[in-house]
């Protein structure tokens, strides 16, 4: 379980699915329609949904580029964090947010795998946070033509080594959508019962 004393609850945390990010993005409508399908379980089970954005030199605030997908919008209610490094915890009020909702499991969705996806799993693990990565809810754009294995390859390396990660008193695991629950046995906690352990793969 989680190292972080009295944060008992889940939240869905959603990473940089914006038009300029996923939009070379492998199985970018498949992807999204799933985010879309665990946010809206996340809401019924009155988990918290955090939604990640982010701005640089190349995806600039306020551009077209730089917004959400019209296909996830997000309620006013739902933080919002802005940032400007691959891991959603730099020079971000994430960790502020997070502990302000005695949150201290999360589950990951969004993009880019190889980069802000993988950042911030480790930047939340390495936290002490227990990290689940929802296994089809996260993709990358192609970028073998500057030595990178193809998105599928990527996506599906990425939910293979994140299963077997362990550190003292806390839990890494991968889960596909549709097998996501939350148990209203700890009702503010939200926490997923189907994560798969460490150690059982899950690769497509």
């Amino acid at each position: 379980m989680t190292t972080l004393s009295s944060r008992p609850a889940t939240a869905l945390m959603v990473i940089d699915v914006q038009n300029g990010v996923v939009q070379g993005a492998h199985r970018r409508e498949e992807v999204i329609a799933n985010i879309a399908a665990l946010v809206d379980k996340a809401r019924q089970a009155g988990v918290p949904v955090i939604w990640i954005q982010h701005s640089d030199g190349q995806l600039e605030r306020g551009s077209e580029a730089w917004k959400y997908v019209p296909e996830l919008p997000r309620r006013e209610s739902e933080p919002l964090v802005h940032k400007s490094y691959g891991d959603s915890f730099e020079a971000t009020e994430l960790e502020d947010v997070l502990a302000a909702a005695g949150v201290g499991r999360l589950l990951v969705a969004g993009a880019q795998t190889d980069e802000c996806i993988r950042s911030t799993i480790h930047g939340a693990f390495v936290r002490g946070y227990d990290v689940t990565l929802v296994a089809d809810t996260h993709t990358t754009e192609d970028q073998s033509a500057w030595g990178a294995p193809p998105p599928e390859l990527v996506i599906a390396h990425t939910n293979l080594y994140w299963q077997s990660q362990s550190a003292p008193g806390r839990t890494a695991g991968v889960v596909p959508a549709d097998e996501v629950t939350f148990d209203g046995g700890e009702a503010a906690a939200g926490v997923p019962t189907d994560v798969r352990p460490a150690g059982e793969r899950f690769t497509e």
